[in-house]
């Protein structure tokens, strides 16, 4: 599970780079049921939060970069930045934004993996992240796609030290890998990394990618929402044993994400 007490190499914060961020808040406020906030209009500065029950959620930016795509950005918490980005570096990684200073809420950078997957950190300062995780409308895993799935476990278990298991998938359809942060019991597991042909990942072009799985009260009934508002859907809704029942989602601006309503436990 995702946590508000934030250990090393756990998600700390999510944000979406969004070419129209009106028409993203609308969107995700009808899916997700979020409060958006903004802190500023029109130009490249345009942006804000997104709460949920009044508690922040993730941000919601104007996507800038020439050629980018809309996509959910995922934040992972560090004690050094700069140590972090030497560990990237020295993995093969490269420096998509280098160590910066915000004001005094904390220090980021953002990465692409080897094989061109990219996130970002987060070294607390006065903020430490998300206000709300692993309940409703808010961050419950995280995800990755890759075209290397050993390869990922080396770069990103040398970078943030991550712990890993492998579980068969049904059908004969090779392992899933799970992430737990680097000495944390299993009940912190996070996320997981699975290996698909490089067809598989049209979205980002063939590069592996990250995406968001939000927590929903009722899976079919978010994704009716999703569709209702310009968004489609890749895969789903569907049930997972063990799991819960999870739909791949894409919104109007093909940032993808995933619904799940949890498996009640037995």
């Amino acid at each position: 599970m995702i946590t508000t007490d934030l250990a090393p190499g756990s998600p700390c914060w999510i944000d979406l780079g969004a070419p129209d961020v009106r028409a993203a808040a609308a969107f995700y406020g009808a899916v997700l049921g979020w409060e958006y906030e903004s802190m500023g209009e029109g130009g490249d500065m345009e942006g804000g939060m997104f709460k949920k029950d009044g508690k922040t959620v993730a941000g919601l930016g104007k996507l800038t970069e020439e050629g980018a795509r809309s996509a959910w950005m995922i934040y992972y918490t560090v004690t050094d930045a700069d140590a972090t980005t030497q560990a990237v570096e020295g993995a093969g990684g490269t420096v998509r934004v280098p160590p910066r200073d915000l004001d005094d809420w904390g220090r980021m950078a953002q990465y692409d993996d080897p094989l061109g997957g990219q996130f970002a950190v987060w070294q607390p300062g006065k903020n430490s992240g998300f206000e709300l995780a692993d309940e409703t409308g808010s961050l419950s895993w995280t995800e990755l796609y890759t075209t290397d799935a050993a390869g990922a476990k080396e770069f990103y278990g040398g970078v943030f030290g991550w712990q890993f298991s492998d579980m068969p998938m049904p059908g004969g359809g090779g392992a899933y890998t799970l992430i737990t942060p680097a000495g944390q019991p299993e009940e912190r597991m996070q996320g997981g990394l699975m290996e698909l042909p490089v067809e598989n990942l049209v979205l980002a072009g063939g590069r592996p990618y990250w995406h968001p799985v939000f927590n929903v009260t009722d899976c079919d009934a978010a994704v009716a929402k999703v569709t209702e508002n310009g968004g489609s859907v890749q895969m789903g809704p569907e049930d997972a044993e063990g799991v819960g029942r999870l739909a791949v989602c894409v919104d109007p601006s093909n940032a993808d994400f995933v619904v799940l309503t949890p498996a009640t436990p037995s």
